[in-house]
């Protein structure tokens, strides 16, 4: 029985180049800790004939010395000597591969590429002349190359120009579980908490499967983030900048572009982001962004009918928002302190905000509580001077949804005050705009609304969270 859980187009795109009758090339990339080597292991463990990991760090020598190794223990009869470059060690591996009799295909798993693929090394080099010359005239071999580094496997890899353009046969993007994964995966471990505890998880760690993997059974939810973010030896305590060095060379300004982010809750234009951050104008600002958003810490909304000056970036990663905030100003206090700080306005204020990232990270679930899945929709953000739209979905049927998000921890009261600013919005949007749509409230919030005079003039959908866990 799989242990897998969730991921179901990711197993359909697998399950697919298992029933081809062509070898396939399989690119897997996706942040770090997210389950891409536990994908491929369980998914292809019955397949798999040769596996490697990359060394981080690792010299030219000792990465051959380990591919060795390993094709020594897959082949007990064999009996190879380190080989002196990658184009001799390719070449033990197709005579390995060569001896193998059955008919059924066989997966070659090279996890953490770009470790291997170092300047000097010719790793890459060999590797396409492998796939080019031997595997891919097989029928029989299925090749997954799975990186962290998501910028050098876009752009060695998906977009390469030399050996490899246009030879993946398939890719998978691996994203962190959404909340319906998260609270399956939580129950297979025996951890059973609300959707709004579930919801108070996934704002400290997000949805990677290794952080959650990492509560323990029996603890509340302030206990448990106690010890992993607060304790000392907690497995978030100091994760932040491990997580950038491992995943970009030269991290400072990731983590620059990443800390200007966190401080604009609402996100931020590219320009502004530019003058905020102080890092220059060029193509070097543009790279660093591109590898945050492939490596999904940063996030791009478009603006209302794609005014592409106006798009917004926000840092979407929950954990880095979460440690900015929370755990480095507060680690030297020790365990305890989250106790203490989750009682606190900071806290309610900062959760309203990361609230509304994680449901613009779930707008299909939306689609569906409202039952316009089915319906064509674009989703986008508005805003001037006066007003700000995080979600607006228009829609083909003739409405355009106006989204508001809050958590809360019971039933929302819509106000006078709020009720004046939600009128001021729509009116807003509609005078800049001058669309001839139908506007309609939707709501979502935590415990749903109190009816009231004001929810009634205005809200036309009162969505609850439980919609989002779909």
């Amino acid at each position: 029985m799989s242990k897998i859980i969730g991921r179901k187009s990711e197993i359909n795109i697998l399950e697919m180049a298992r029933q081809n009758n062509k070898s396939e090339l399989i690119a897997v990339y996706g942040r770090r800790r997210v389950g891409k080597t536990f994908l491929i292991r369980e998914y292809f463990k019955k397949e798999l004939v040769f596996e490697i990991a990359g060394l981080f760090h690792g010299t030219i020598n000792s990465q051959l010395q380990n591919f060795t190794k390993e094709l020594n223990a897959r082949n007990k009869k064999a009996n190879f000597d380190t080989p002196k470059n990658w184009l001799a060690a390719f070449t033990q591996l197709e005579n390995y591969l060569n001896k193998l009799t059955s008919n059924k295909k066989k997966v070659i798993f090279i996890d953490e590429f770009p470790w291997l693929a170092s300047p000097r090394s010719k790793f890459l080099m060999a590797f396409e002349n492998f796939w080019n010359q031997y595997a891919s005239k097989r029928d029989d071999l299925i090749v997954v190359i799975c990186g962290s580094a998501a910028s050098y496997m876009v752009k060695e890899i998906l977009n390469n120009k030399g050996g490899l353009h246009n030879r993946i046969t398939r890719k998978i993007r691996l994203l962190p579980f959404d909340l319906n994964e998260t609270d399956t995966f939580l129950k297979s471990r025996g951890i059973r908490y609300s959707h709004y505890d579930v919801l108070q998880i996934y704002m400290t760690m997000g949805g990677v499967p290794h952080y959650l993997d990492k509560l323990q059974k029996g603890l509340s939810v302030a206990q448990n983030i106690d010890q992993l973010c607060f304790d000392k030896d907690g497995v978030l305590h100091n994760e932040f900048n491990q997580l950038f060095t491992s995943l970009f060379d030269n991290s400072e300004k990731h983590r620059t572009i990443v800390k200007t982010l966190a401080k604009c809750k609402k996100g931020i234009t590219r320009q502004d982001l530019i003058s905020q951050s102080g890092i220059p104008s060029g193509g070097d600002f543009s790279l660093k962004l591109e590898e945050l958003i492939a490596s999904g810490f940063v996030s791009e909304y478009a603006y209302y009918k794609n005014k592409k000056q106006l798009i917004l970036y926000r840092l979407s990663d929950e954990y880095s928002l979460f440690y900015l905030k929370f755990i480095q100003p507060y680690k030297a206090e020790g365990a305890g302190t989250w106790q203490r700080l989750f009682k606190k306005q900071t806290y309610t204020s900062w959760s309203g905000f990361s609230f509304e990232t994680i449901c613009l990270k779930h707008i299909y679930q939306i689609k569906k509580a409202l039952r316009i899945d089915a319906v064509y929709s674009t989703s986008s953000s508005w805003f001037n001077k006066n007003a700000q739209i995080d979600l607006l979905i228009d829609r083909d049927d003739n409405i355009i949804n106006l989204c508001e998000m809050k958590f809360y921890n019971s039933t929302f009261t819509i106000d006078k005050q709020y009720y004046l600013n939600l009128k001021n919005k729509i009116d807003e949007f509609q005078k800049e705009t001058d669309t001839r749509k139908n506007i309609h409230l939707i709501m979502l919030t935590t415990f749903g609304l109190k009816p009231n005079e004001y929810s009634a003039e205005l809200v036309q959908n009162d969505l609850q969270i439980s919609c989002l866990f779909e």
